[in-house]
């Protein structure tokens, strides 16, 4: 499964940030914060590793 949205890869990013030690867990927000909490680290990397290029800014 891969983001279907900027926004979602975004998040994607920051939650795979905080899960991995980078950044830490108290800047997260949002939907960030659920996908950190909720996905493991692979769940993360499938959802942020798509081009940006194909996604639109925002789902819907």
């Amino acid at each position: 499964m891969s983001a279907t949205s900027k926004a979602q890869q975004k998040a994607a990013g920051a939650a795979l940030a905080a899960k991995r030690g980078d950044q830490p867990k108290s800047k997260l927000r949002g939907a960030s914060k659920q996908m950190e909490e909720s996905m493991t680290e692979k769940q993360l990397e499938e959802f942020a590793s798509i081009a940006r290029t194909k996604l639109p800014a925002k789902k819907g």
